[in-house]
Formats: C-alpha cells, sequence, structure tokens
C-alpha cells in the first residue's frame, strides 16, 4: 500500500509496510528488522568496536553529577523564562530532566531521583504560560511534564500527574481544531521535541486515546508547513524555507533537526504498536536517518548548518547528540539497518566525548536561539547535556539486541525507595530543643493517623474500622487503616515463597501460621551494613498477606492482617547463622543468589547460597542453604552444608536475638539435651510478643553462648556435610497461640526429622 503526504513543497508517495517502511523517494531501502529478542542472541556485530558499556556509563555519570551540581549552585529565578543554566520549568532544564531521568532508570541513583523530585515540587508539579492563551498552549511550556509523567510512572501518585493533564485536556480542542488555522499551535522544529511525547505518553498512562490523537494531528500540520521532502530535513520554522546562502544553500539548523528526530524516538516509545499512522512516523524518520548520516563530518559531529558546513566550522554538541541519540535509538529497535548506521554512530559518540570537559560537563553546546550561530569549546547548557544522556544511553545499548517498541513505562518503585528519594521537607524555625522537637514528631504522627486518606476510605472504599476481637481471642493491635482484602481466589490457607525485588530483594515465605523473610543484594546497598539474620512477622490470617502488607509502603504497622516489628539489623534474628571462632562471631552478607523449588500450596521450598566470607585470620568458609514451610506448623525445616577452605571442623553458631523488639532482653528456655531452645519476647503493649524457637541435634551441640545481641547454639559441623535444624516463631496475637505457656507447649512437643537425606 502507499501513502501520499501533502506539503506546500508538493507530495511525498511512501510505501508503506506494516510498522517497519522503506520511504520510495527520500528514504533508504532499509525496512525495520523483527527484534532481536525473538531469538535472544546477541546481535552479530563486533564487539571490540562498540564503546565500553562500563565506560560509557562513567562518562555519563561523571556528565549527569556536574551538571546537577553546576544547575544546584544557581539560584532559582522567580520567573524561570530566560532561565538558561539554573534549575527552572522550562524547555532548557526540561531537556536535561527527560535524560537525567531515563539515566536513573538504568543506575537508581537515589541523588538524581532526589534532585527531579526537588524540581518537580519546587513548580509544584505545574506548567508555565498561565499569562495567557498563546503562552498556554507553547509546548516549550509543556516539556517538563515528561518530568512529572516519569514520577508518577515510578510512583503512582495522583498529584504529580494532574495538573499536567488538566493542562493539556485544556489544549486539546486547540490542537485537533477545524479548519486548520492560518497559525499553527506547534509552529517550529523545536515543539516536536516538548510537547508530543507528553501527550503520547499520558495516553500510554491513563490509557486515554484523546491525548495521543491530538498528538498525531498537530505533528502533522507541523510536518506539513516545515518538512523539505527533497532534503528530508526540518526547516526551523517558515521564516528559513526561502532563505538560501550566496552559493544558493538552504539553511537547516542541527540542532532543530535534532529535536526533530529526538521528539520522533519518544513518541514511537509511547505510540501503540498498531496506531494505524504509526508507519509514517518510521518512514519520515527513516528518511531523515539516511540523510542526517550522509552530513555527518570527519570528527564525527553535524555541522551546525547542515547544508552550509563552511559557515560554522566549529564543533557544535547539542544538535549532534540528538543525532547519535535517534540513530542509535534507531538501531537498538530494529528501525535502522545496524550495519549501516552503527558506523556512524559510533564515530559520532568518539566525537562527543572529545567535547567533554575537564569538569565532566558536554562542551560546545550552542547557546540558546533559533538558528545555527558560532560556539565555543567551553560553553555549556542543559538541553546539551540532556542530550547527550541520551545518546549515551542508547550506545550504552548497541551490543544487546533489539528491543520491540512500544516500551513499556518504569515498574513502581517500593514505597521505601520512594521514600529514600523524596524530599524531607524541614521542620519550623520554631522547632528548637528537645521537648519542642519530640512534640513535633508527636503532632506529625497524629497528621498521618488522623488524616482522612482518600486512597483508604475514599468513595466505593470500605471504611478503616477495627472489627471487635472474637471472644477468647486478643485485642488487635491499633490500626491506622485496614488494608483491602486479597483478591478472590487468594484468601485461602497456602504455603507460599516468593523474591521480591521492589523490597531490594527480600525472600519472602510464610504458610497459614507464621510468616519469614531474609534479605538480599540490593539491601546492603540500600541499608548497610546488612546481614544474613532471619526475621519474623506476626500474622493473625490464614492466607499469605506478606506481599500486600509491603505494599502498605508502612510493613511495620498493622493494617489488619499481620505486622513486622520483629527488629533483625545485624543479628541473628530467628534462627539465623554464623561461625564461631576465636570467641567471636563471623558472618556472611546478604544472599548472592537463590532458587525457588516450590511454591506451594503445600510446602514453601527454596534454597539460597551465601558467599565466601571470612573467619579468623586465614579461613573462608560458604554456606548453601535449602527452607522448607510446610502448611499446618510454626517451624521451617533447614538443611545447611558449609563449605570452607580448610577441612577442619567448624564451629557453626544458630542464634536468637536477644532484644529483638525492646530494650531489654526477652527470655529463653534452653534445654540442650533435647535440643530445645524456645525464647518469649518482652511484650509490647500494643503489638504483643512474639516467641522463637530453635530445634537442633543435640548430637551436635557444643555449648549455649550469649552475646551481646545473641544468644548462640553452637554446633560441630563438617564442611560439605549438611546437618539439620529447625526454627519457628508465633505471635501472641495471632490465632493459634496467646501466652508463652501456649508457645512452650507446642515447642516442647515437637518430633523433628535431622535426617539431611529426608
Amino acid at each position: 500500500m502507499f501513502g501520499v503526504f501533502f506539503t506546500p513543497r508538493g507530495l511525498i508517495a511512501v510505501a508503506l509496510a506494516g510498522t517497519a517502511l522503506a520511504s520510495g523517494a527520500t528514504a533508504a531501502a532499509t525496512p525495520a528488522r523483527a527484534p532481536h529478542s525473538v531469538t535472544g542472541k546477541t546481535v552479530s556485530t563486533k564487539q571490540e568496536a562498540l564503546p565500553s558499556r562500563e565506560a560509557v556509563l562513567t562518562v555519563l555519570n561523571r556528565a549527569n553529577s556536574a551538571q546537577m551540581k553546576a544547575m544546584r549552585a544557581e539560584p532559582i529565578p522567580l520567573t524561570t523564562g530566560g532561565a538558561v543554566r539554573e534549575i527552572s520549568s522550562n524547555w532548557v532544564s526540561a531537556t536535561y530532566y527527560v535524560g537525567a531521568a531515563r539515566l536513573a532508570r538504568v543506575t537508581q541513583d537515589k541523588e538524581t531521583l532526589k534532585f527531579l523530585t526537588d524540581a518537580a515540587e519546587h513548580y509544584n508539579y505545574a506548567l508555565r504560560g498561565a499569562k495567557s492563551g498563546k503562552a498556554m498552549l507553547n509546548a516549550d511550556e509543556m516539556a517538563i511534564g515528561d518530568l512529572y509523567e516519569e514520577l508518577y510512572a515510578r510512583r503512582r501518585q495522583e498529584g504529580v500527574i494532574m495538573p499536567l493533564r488538566q493542562r493539556l485536556d485544556w489544549a486539546l480542542p486547540h490542537l485537533t481544531r477545524q479548519p486548520i488555522p492560518e497559525h499553527l499551535v506547534w509552529w517550529w522544529s523545536d515543539a516536536l521535541f516538548m510537547a508530543p511525547p507528553v501527550l503520547a505518553r499520558m495516553s500510554a498512562l491513563t490509557g486515554d486515546a484523546k491525548y495521543l490523537k491530538a498528538m498525531d494531528t498537530q505533528w502533522w500540520r507541523t510536518f506539513a508547513r516545515l518538512y523539505d521532502p527533497d532534503e528530508s530535513l526540518y526547516y526551523r520554522d517558515e521564516r528559513f524555507i526561502e532563505r538560501r546562502d550566496e552559493q544558493g544553500r538552504k539553511l537547516f539548523w542541527s540542532r532543530g533537526n535534532g529535536w526533530v528526530m529526538g521528539g520522533m524516538a519518544r513518541v514511537l516509545e509511547a505510540m501503540p504498536a498498531d496506531y494505524i499512522q504509526r508507519p509514517r512516523y518510521i518512514a519520515i524518520f527513516q528518511a531523515m536517518a539516511k540523510r542526517i548520516a550522509g552530513l555527518q563530518r570527519a570528527d564525527g559531529l553535524w555541522p551546525s548548518s547542515l547544508l552550509q558546513p563552511d559557515r560554522f566550522p566549529e564543533a557544535e554538541t547539542s544538535g549532534s547528540a540528538f543525532f547519535v541519540y535517534a540513530l542509535a535509538w534507531g538501531i537498538n529497535h530494529g528501525v535502522l539497518d545496524r550495519a549501516t548506521y552503527l558506523p556512524t554512530v559510533v564515530k559520532g559518540w568518539k566525537g562527543l566525548e572529545a567535547q567533554v570537559l575537564p569538569n565532566g560537563m558536554l562542551g560546545a553546546v550552542q547557546k540558546t536561539g533559533d538558528q545555527p550561530v558560532a560556539t565555543a569549546p567551553d560553553d555549556i547548557g542543559p538541553y546539551g547535556a540532556g542530550a547527550f544522556l541520551l545518546a549515551g544511553l542508547e550506545v550504552m545499548n548497541l551490543g544487546e539486541p533489539a528491543t520491540a517498541l512500544p516500551l513499556a513505562e518504569p515498574s513502581p518503585d517500593a514505597a521505601a525507595f520512594v521514600a529514600a528519594t523524596s524530599p524531607t521537607p524541614a521542620a519550623p524555625r520554631t522547632v528548637r530543643g528537645p521537648e519542642e522537637e519530640a512534640r513535633h514528631a508527636t503532632e506529625m504522627k497524629a497528621v498521618a493517623a488522623l488524616a482522612y486518606d482518600p486512597a483508604i476510605e475514599g468513595p466505593g472504599l470500605a471504611p478503616a474500622r477495627v472489627p471487635p476481637a472474637a471472644p477468647g481471642q486478643p485485642t488487635p493491635p491499633k490500626m491506622i487503616y485496614r488494608m483491602a482484602p486479597p483478591p478472590v481466589g487468594q484468601d485461602k490457607p497456602r504455603a507460599t515463597v516468593r523474591y521480591a525485588p521492589e523490597r531490594y530483594d527480600d525472600i519472602l515465605w510464610e504458610n497459614d501460621r507464621t510468616a519469614h523473610r531474609i534479605y538480599g543484594p540490593a539491601l546492603e546497598q540500600y541499608e548497610p551494613p546488612s546481614s544474613s539474620g532471619i526475621d519474623a512477622w506476626g500474622k493473625s490470617v490464614r492466607y499469605p498477606f506478606m506481599t500486600r502488607q509491603l505494599r502498605t509502603g508502612d510493613q511495620h504497622a498493622y493494617h489488619g492482617e499481620g505486622v513486622d516489628y520483629y527488629n533483625v539489623k545485624t543479628w541473628r534474628g530467628a534462627g539465623g547463622l554464623g561461625v564461631w571462632d576465636g570467641g567471636r562471631l563471623w558472618v556472611s552478607r546478604n544472599w548472592k543468589d537463590y532458587k525457588i523449588l516450590k511454591d506451594g500450596p503445600d510446602v514453601a521450598s527454596f534454597r539460597v547460597s551465601y558467599a565466601p566470607w571470612k573467619v579468623g585470620q586465614k579461613r573462608q568458609v560458604w554456606e548453601t542453604r535449602t527452607f522448607a514451610l510446610p502448611l499446618g506448623t510454626n517451624f521451617t525445616r533447614m538443611v545447611s552444608t558449609f563449605g570452607s577452605n580448610a577441612k577442619a571442623p567448624i564451629t557453626v553458631a544458630i542464634g536468637i536475638t536477644k532484644a529483638p523488639t525492646a530494650k531489654t532482653a526477652g527470655d529463653l528456655r534452653a534445654d540442650k539435651a533435647r535440643g530445645v531452645f524456645s525464647f518469649w519476647d518482652v511484650t509490647d503493649p500494643d503489638k504483643g510478643a512474639m516467641g522463637v524457637a530453635l530445634l537442633v541435634d543435640p548430637r551436635q551441640i557444643v555449648d549455649l553462648v550469649e552475646t551481646e545481641s545473641d544468644w548462640l547454639v553452637l554446633v560441630k559441623v563438617t564442611p560439605g556435610k549438611p546437618f539439620v535444624y529447625y526454627m519457628g516463631a508465633a505471635w501472641d496475637k495471632g490465632l493459634d497461640f496467646h501466652s508463652r505457656a501456649d508457645w512452650e507447649t507446642y515447642v516442647f512437643a515437637q518430633k523433628p526429622d535431622f535426617n539431611p537425606a529426608r
């Protein structure tokens, strides 16, 4: 089939073939290939020709840090229209925010996300332009909308996107007005980077196609006015269409065309794969790519005036960075032929790297404006940094399989990560001294506890009421709000185990009576130091609840089904292991790898390994452990195998933390002859008490020792030979045990099987 595009300078006939097109008159005959991810194989590119992923990321992190530092050093102006280096809400800063936000998806850097959130909150998630309708429609003022959309995608906080959506809703009738008015809303090429991706993404985030439809309507109106089919390039605006130099050459601004290609890539990331107009975008993208690649200079950059390379011969990076971004993006998403464009991209990236200044920032960035001008080597600008970050992120992926479009939005961040990357307001200046600080803290808790929350108590939602305790049952803890009940089918007893990457790599396991977790590698970065202790949760329902409890954002509060108030820190918690040597305990870090063996319904079983750790001066040990929790019991059976660089036996310490919920230690009842160790914690006035127990093979027990933080059952272990022990926990506000006597009767009645071959 064929499409015909009308412009004031003629008709363009373009062959359409699905979503991967070749333009007959203006584009190379290089239809997009199927994504390499279909085969799962690494692309057949000479890896030595590609920039190192690690090296590129180092350059990007340095540039990003330098840009943030420079912007924070500048006072924030009240009126930001003319701001060119400060934190602002205009397009200058917004372009940087786009690149920085994409980089933060890769690095999960908290400082970058704090910076972006600071900027968004400073402008209350709003847009400039309130003084007139013309300003309200200005695409430059909409560019910061991508920052708000990114934060919304990662946090799903309704107020983050509400002002932007209201502004876009107001703009839609003007973008789609019929008949086409004399003056366009997007009358200059830069606009195609600023507003269209925001509108396309709003449709993806909300599921409302009206934003994409309005964007598409206005895009092709701008295309018809500014695109030159003979050159496959865009004029910056209508003033330049007839402009020629003394040699008769047309004026096409490098950055102006970079804005278009960068904007087109971002639009295609959000546009549905079956959108009827999608082939038109790809056809023009391919046509522009072919033309742009042919205009690259020997140094890898592009001239500021694309068809007049001698007029401004100095290096210019803002247009070049967008071209490297767009061409690398096209390769990475199967839109451009890899063999054809890879040399151009690699050469372009080297050209950009050559312009990085000693402080890490990108130099040779043409100043703000509307046409080519002379550029100095030390000229900088946040929009140049943003384009550079986008380019580098695509260059990093050149050695990876191609990724199909559209791209999924980033997954929502865990509540703890959101809190860690959100600015915390300083206390009022009047809060001085310990008494006032304590009063203020109490006030803030009251605000959280007493204020109406529409997410919990809004229309159609159940009110947050704590039901009275059933006869013979303990009074439940205080509850700020009740979390929503589980979906139908997930409210039945089940033994289950789950890896929770959203909670820093926790592994959660529970059954109908008890619940536990251990910590993974990500927590070592978030809460150093972190260690291999075992956490125990109180549980008052028969069905699984841990995942939903984490999603409340406050697993330490009671929401009607259980609570996590047992503190592990770097201690052994409820049955964590270490090695006792030289009168001290040597412990591993968090697990390094895992495998889920059985996710219910009758048993939850998994295996973890711990990386080698130091014991004494010369010895190293490592461990693999299998956990199994069946239905109907409070005890997890564990089979542990230690390895070592020495053959001598190891003294393994199995621990119970002495004071997991209070400053005072709880009570331990120990029967070494039977291998039974039962702990009952100090009772919290609201949350009750936890019981913990260990069942250990008495034939292996060497001693029971006490440290500042833990009781440790010492057992003799041979490297390479597995051994078995059991760990159990209970909560006196749960369903099964309401006193220490109840718990100990149950613990001492157990008949463990210590045969590791079982």
